[in-house]
Formats: structure tokens, C-alpha cells, sequence
């Protein structure tokens, strides 16, 4: 029987569901029309016959009591049979809907099956449904969209595991680079804290050094002028050393900073002013300057390191001395401001035109003044330390450099 089944199904392809329910009620209309048909046909002959034997009986005529009695034991056994022939028909009609709607379930659950299958194994391997290997056309159309599908889908998973391949790869490649790069930067790094070290010692060496001859030179100076009259040449000398000593003392300062600790005392700031402008007038006069120095208070002390102190002082005194213009004054105030203590340094020079990038570190404005340009830089940072407020003002009138200290007890 499966064998007759193969056969009945090979031979109709093409067949949607709706064509094979449209044959199934064709079949039955088909073979209820076939039994209708022969019913009737025999029925109509069984009525004639039925009413040629009513009128004669074994030869002769009967009573007709007796012809109504026989046609109805004739329609009796006619209705009975034409009920068991439409019992029949029904079984028979039965019989071969069940039948055919058994076997179409049975090729509608395969290609369901078949359908199933690909769809869970389609997500792991690239195999397509055969479109012999389907019955129902409706289904034969989805096998095309599904195995283009299929295609499709590995097109984008073979593009993307190239394109994963690929960044992979250059992934690689940046991280060797950046390897590299890192390495190179590391002995660039090691090479610059080697050379900065090598700076730093140096520079530590260099103001060792230089301390020792710098002080016999001011000494011998100071010890001459004491027993000869004084010397404009000498007075040169004298001046440019105490600049070589400034610009010590800030190379000092800047060596020892992180290694030293500068603890604070009691200064009186009017002495100390006065102490470091007369260090400077000698210098002052040379660059055709004069220092015009006034104060209200002459005893306000505060609570300060010496060393950032003469940083502060002797810095703002030789910038003033340097930029200064020729034959002009450089006025000197210290006045108190309630709780607060004011230095201020302002004489006539150039206009300064970036006055918030003067305490810059190695900025200058004039390249051709000289200098290293970290005075002011070193004097923003001991500022920022000892909070000590900074303000700068310049005009074609003057320039100011201003300090605010706090007064000791206020």
C-alpha cells in the first residue's frame, strides 16, 4: 500500500493545498454522483417491475384487496433497500474522504517536517531544501525564498568573518605599533629623566661652585672701595656681580626648593625693603635709574621665609632696573591696607601687552633684554604657596607689580 501511495504522489506534483482540497471534494462529488445515479436507475426498474407484478400474480388477476397488499410489501422492500444502498453510499464516501485526507495530511506534515528541520539547521551549516524533496507547490514557492535566505544569510556571515579577520588582523597590527610607540616613548622618557637628572646635577654642581668665587669677588669689591676712592669701573663690576648673585640665588632656590624646607620667621619688612634697595642702588645707578622709596608703616612685620622673601623682593627690584626706561624713577611703596601689608613697584617702561603670560615660565616679551625669564615665573609660584595676592598693571604712563602680604597678629 505505501508503495501505491509513493506512486499516487509522484504523479501529482505541482499540487497546492487548496488544489488538493478542491480534488478531494471533486473525488467526492464524483463517486456521490456515480452511486446517486446507479441508486436511481435502479430504484426506477425495480418501480416498474413492482407495478407489472402488482396487476398479475401466478397467471391471473387478484382481488384487489390483494394488489394493495402486495404493493405495499414491494415498497416496503424497497425502501429498505434503498435505505441500506444510501447507508452504503455514505460509508463508501466516508471511507474515501478519510482516506484522502489522511494521505494529504501525511505529505502536509512531511513538508512541515522537512521545513522544521532546515530552519534549525540552517543556523549551523549552509544545506538547502531540495524542491523535489516537496510536494505541495505553495511550499516549493517557499523553498526558493528560503534557500535564497539561506544564501544570503551566509553571504553576511562570510563578510562578517572577513571583515572580523580582517580588523583582527589590523587590531593586531595597531597593537604591535602601539607597542612599539610605547617602548620608543619609554626610552624617550628614561633618556629624559636621565638628561634632566644629569641637568639637575649639574646645575646643583655649577651653583656649589659658583658661591665660592662670586663671594670672594664681592668681598675683595667691597674690602678695595673700603680703603680707595671709588672706581666707575669698579662700581661696573660691582653691579654686574650683584646681578650674577641674584641670578644665583634664583638658580639656589630653584635646586634646593624640593629638597629643602624653608621654615617661616618674624621679618620686618620695612627694614628688609630698605636693606635689599640699597643692595640694588649701585646696579640701579648703572642702568640710569634711581630708586624714590616711601612707606606708612615702618613697624610691620610678617610671618615669612627669608628666602622666598628675597626671591619676591629681589626679582620684582631688578626686572623694574632692567625695563625700566633711561633717567626715569622707580617708585617704591609699602602701605598698609587694613590687615594687610602692600608692596608695590612702579616706574615708566614699555607697555607690557600679554600681562597674564608674564609670569610664564622662559617668557619674555623683549627677546633682545636677556635673561633666563624665570624670575617671575619663580615669583608666581612662592605667591602661590604663601598665599600672596599678585596684580599687575601697564600703561604708557607706568607699570605696576603690587603684593599683598598679610601683617603678622592682624
Amino acid at each position: 500500500m505505501y508503495n501505491g501511495t509513493m506512486k499516487f504522489t509522484s504523479t501529482l506534483t505541482n499540487v497546492t493545498t487548496r488544489q488538493a482540497n478542491i480534488f478531494t471534494i471533486m473525488i467526492m462529488f464524483f463517486f456521490s454522483s456515480v452511486f446517486i445515479g446507479l441508486l436511481a436507475t435502479e430504484m426506477y426498474e425495480d418501480y416498474e417491475f413492482a407495478l407489472e407484478q402488482s396487476y398479475v400474480i401466478d397467471g391471473g388477476i387478484l382481488s384487489e384487496k390483494h394488489i394493495l397488499e402486495e404493493k405495499q410489501k414491494k415498497l416496503k422492500t424497497l425502501m429498505v433497500k434503498t435505505v441500506l444502498l444510501i447507508v452504503t453510499l455514505s460509508f463508501i464516501l466516508f471511507v474515501i474522504f478519510l482516506g484522502l485526507n489522511k494521505i494529504f495530511n501525511k505529505l502536509l506534515n512531511r513538508d512541515t517536517k522537512k521545513f522544521l528541520e532546515f530552519f534549525e539547521q540552517a543556523a549551523n551549516n549552509e544545506k538547502v531544501i531540495s524542491a523535489d524533496a516537496i510536494f505541495f507547490k505553495d511550499f516549493k514557492i517557499m523553498v526558493g525564498y528560503a534557500n535564497k535566505m539561506v544564501e544570503k544569510i551566509n553571504a553576511q556571515k562570510y563578510a562578517l568573518l572577513e571583515m572580523n579577520a580582517s580588523l583582527e588582523d589590523r587590531v593586531q597590527r595597531k597593537t604591535a605599533d602601539l607597542l612599539q610607540i610605547n617602548k620608543n616613548l619609554e626610552k624617550e622618557r628614561k633618556f629624559s629623566l636621565d638628561l634632566v637628572k644629569s641637568q639637575k646635577e649639574f646645575l646643583s654642581y655649577t651653583v656649589h661652585e659658583t658661591n665660592t668665587p662670586l663671594s670672594v669677588i664681592l668681598t675683595s669689591i667691597e674690602l678695595y672701595m673700603m680703603k680707595h676712592p671709588k672706581d666707575r669701573q669698579l662700581s661696573k663690576i660691582e653691579a654686574a656681580v650683584k646681578n650674577i648673585f641674584n641670578i644665583y640665588d634664583d638658580l639656589s632656590y630653584l635646586v634646593k626648593k624640593d629638597q629643602v624646607e624653608y621654615p617661616k620667621t618674624v621679618i620686618n619688612f620695612h627694614d628688609y625693603l630698605s636693606s635689599r634697595i640699597d643692595f640694588f642702588s649701585e646696579v640701579a645707578g648703572h642702568s640710569r635709574v634711581e630708586f624714590n622709596y616711601s612707606t606708612d608703616v615702618a613697624d610691620a612685620h610678617i610671618y615669612f621665609n627669608g628666602t622666598k622673601l628675597q626671591r619676591i623682593v629681589d626679582n620684582t627690584i631688578t626686572n623694574a632696573i632692567k625695563y625700566t626706561l633711561p633717567n626715569e624713577i622707580v617708585y617704591v611703596k609699602l602701605i598698609k591696607v587694613g590687615i594687610s601689608l602692600d608692596f608695590s613697584m612702579s616706574s615708566k617702561s614699555k607697555i607690557i601687552k600679554d600681562t597674564s603670560r608674564v609670569f610664564d615660565e622662559y617668557y619674555q616679551e623683549e627677546k633682545s633684554s636677556g635673561g633666563f625669564g624665570i624670575g617671575l615665573r619663580l615669583i608666581r609660584t612662592i605667591c602661590d604657596e604663601e598665599d600672596v595676592e599678585i596684580s599687575l598693571s601697564s600703561s604708557d604712563k607706568q607699570t605696576v607689580f603690587k603684593y599683598r602680604f598679610k601683617i603678622m597678629g592682624e
